[in-house]
């Protein structure tokens, strides 16, 4: 058996990468990263050792493509502490960002989504 470190990125398919790689800066804090070596095939942008690596539709690696069958990404959750929790819903207030609130017993989430509609979760164990 082997043992996992963690996540390294998830791949995204996105329908601007421009658009998405500043939204992710601005919003969520993500740093880009690699733009030398890759440039925008894929796009990464990181917060800590997590990243995602956004993709242009249609540039997608093979694969079974989007579709009514298609495997897809539900959501991804960043975590947070409390104070970053509450400056999160303030911030998405503030870019009049709709988000729902959701007490899962041991986590409060807000769930919101990205300029392609993809739903998103920030959540803290800091209840």
């Amino acid at each position: 058996m082997f043992r996992l470190e963690g996540i390294d990125h998830v791949a995204l398919t996105v329908r601007d990468v421009a658009r998405s790689v500043a939204w992710y800066r601005e919003m969520l804090g993500l740093e880009r990263r690699y733009e030398e070596a890759w440039g925008n095939h894929p796009a990464v942008v990181c917060v800590g050792d997590t990243c995602l690596a956004l993709f242009p539709c249609g540039a997608a690696e093979p694969g079974p493509g989007p579709g009514r069958n298609a495997i897809a990404v539900q959501h991804f959750a960043f975590r947070v502490d409390r104070v970053n929790f509450e400056a999160a819903q303030a911030a998405l207030r503030e870019r009049g960002i709709a988000f729902q609130f959701q007490d899962h017993t041991l986590s409060h989430s807000i769930y919101f989504s990205d300029p392609d509609g993809r739903r998103l979760e920030i959540t803290t164990y800091e209840v």
